[in-house]
């Protein structure tokens, strides 16, 4: 049986080839999509989260559920410079035969109930069986835990993209990009007692997309499905040469959902994990105590943190996973 799993997401061109991934994957079955404010605004997020869906036949689209503008306590930071202003890396720019865009989100709308709710009653019909995969801040599972702490309790568990626990961070030298827009929510998914797993820079950084993989493996398959993967990445990969020392465009949201596919691509620890708040040069950070005492002279373990990846293992299932299904 598939483990059923509903994604929040900001995409995003990362956010957008995980959520392709999920949904050419058949060990996952995608209940819902939730949309939170992070490499672009929600209302940008939820179309590009309808613009990837618009890709699949209508029967393995799931509702796409809006949820929060704005951090819980702080002005939303976007990442155009990596993503676009479209946050797909520039895709009106890609035009079909007639003139008229290639990519467009079909006429579809988000589900009329907003992203908490949407959470919410997934744990209801499925309760201790979902698992949640974060894909950008997490705005909409803070304001679930406050809304109703039961309920998130009957989550199987949170596989979420973010942190930066032994390396530095991305948009700081000490925070990761999805923890640093919204410290508070992190800090409060953190502490809440679910079963969480940390998928960071630690290990995403460490598997890259590169041009030359596109060339041999996605462009030669000439569906509709590649051509965006070709499209969408084009200006990511140029990004990452620019500004990165290793080539290729990091993977780190298709990553989070391998995870879910495939437990055994990462090697985890754990560990007791707390964010940085309130910090003038830190905000953001996720700090572990990783000092060399006794389990019982240190805070609990709260998260397990993936370590090490097999990266020719994720990214053979990704690349695999291109094909149409």
């Amino acid at each position: 049986m598939p483990t059923r799993v509903i994604i929040d997401t900001d995409p995003g061109i990362d956010d957008a080839l995980a959520l392709v991934l999920a949904l050419q994957s058949p060990e996952l079955l995608v209940e819902a999509i939730t949309t939170v404010s992070g490499n672009v605004h929600v209302d940008l997020a939820t179309r590009n989260a309808l613009t990837v869906l618009s890709l699949f036949p209508p029967e393995r689209r799931p509702p796409v559920a809006r949820g929060a503008e704005a951090p819980l306590n702080r002005s939303l930071r976007t990442a155009a410079q990596e993503h676009g202003e479209d946050g797909l890396g520039e895709l009106w720019r890609h035009r079909a035969v007639d003139g008229t865009p290639r990519y467009q989100p079909g006429g579809a709308a988000p589900a009329a109930m907003d992203a908490v709710t949407c959470l919410l009653e997934c744990i209801r019909h499925f309760p201790n069986e979902l698992i949640l995969i974060t894909l950008g801040p997490l705005t909409n599972v803070a304001h679930a835990l406050r809304r109703d702490a039961a309920r998130m309790q009957q989550l199987a568990g949170v596989v979420m993209m973010g942190g930066a626990v032994t390396v530095p961070g991305n948009i700081t030298p000490a925070a990761e990009f999805n923890i640093y827009v919204d410290p508070e929510a992190a800090q409060l998914v953190l502490a809440s007692g679910l079963p969480l797993s940390l998928v960071g820079l630690d290990v995403t950084e460490r598997v890259r997309l590169t041009a030359e993989m596109i060339d041999a493996r996605v462009r030669p398959l000439g569906t509709p499905l590649s051509q965006f993967i070709v499209d969408c990445t084009a200006q990511a990969i140029q990004f990452s040469e620019r500004v990165e020392r290793p080539a290729g465009m990091a993977m780190h949201d298709p990553l989070a959902v391998g995870v879910a596919i495939d437990p055994l691509v990462v090697h985890t620890e754990r560990m007791s994990v707390q964010v940085e708040t309130t910090g003038e040069l830190t905000a953001g950070m996720t700090l572990a105590d990783r000092r060399p005492l006794r389990p019982d002279l240190k805070a609990p373990a709260n998260v397990s943190v993936a370590v090490e990846v097999d990266a020719a293992r994720f990214l053979e299932l990704f690349l695999t996973r291109m094909r149409t299904r």
